[in-house]
């Protein structure tokens, strides 16, 4: 389906990336009246797991960046499934949940995770504005540098 958001993302010159499939023993998203809850995704692109390591040590900053922008757009094609393929639907995102791989005493974990959060705001507009927890870890899943959950809302 081709709508305002699917237009807004041909504008960013941006192409969502396949909703990948869970790894483990869970959902990649579960609808709840009108929220979609979405697993923590990380950065994959095509099957390829991207920036590994730790934000602080084996990445810079804008790395990480890009990083949280990239389970961002995974975010948004989990979302696009979860609505049928409408991203119109999506009234709004309520929240994002970053993880930031990074040594003790690393503390730009809410600048790393605004590569997500200003992809939703780019996408979504006023909508894409959320509440939001930004942490560090000293591991991810899969050595990567970055993952983010979300929960949106249906309209």
């Amino acid at each position: 389906m081709s709508g305002r958001i699917e237009a807004r993302l041909k504008e960013l010159g941006i192409d969502l990336p396949n909703a990948a499939a869970p790894a483990a023993n869970y959902v990649p998203y579960v609808v709840s009246g009108k929220l979609i809850f979405v697993s923590g995704q990380i950065p994959v692109l095509n099957g390829d797991i991207k920036f590994k390591g730790k934000v602080g040590v084996d990445l810079t900053v804008e790395q990480g960046q890009e990083s949280a922008r990239l389970c961002a757009l995974n975010l948004i094609a989990q979302a696009k499934a979860a609505a049928g393929g409408d991203l119109d639907r999506i009234a709004r995102v309520v929240k994002l949940g970053g993880f930031v791989a990074c040594q003790p005493d690393f503390g730009d974990q809410p600048e790393v995770i605004n590569g997500a959060s200003n992809l939703m705001v780019d996408v979504f507009g006023d909508a894409g504005r959320h509440a939001r927890f930004a942490v560090g870890a000293n591991v991810l899943p899969r050595n990567v540098a970055t993952e983010v959950e979300a929960v949106f809302e249906l309209a």
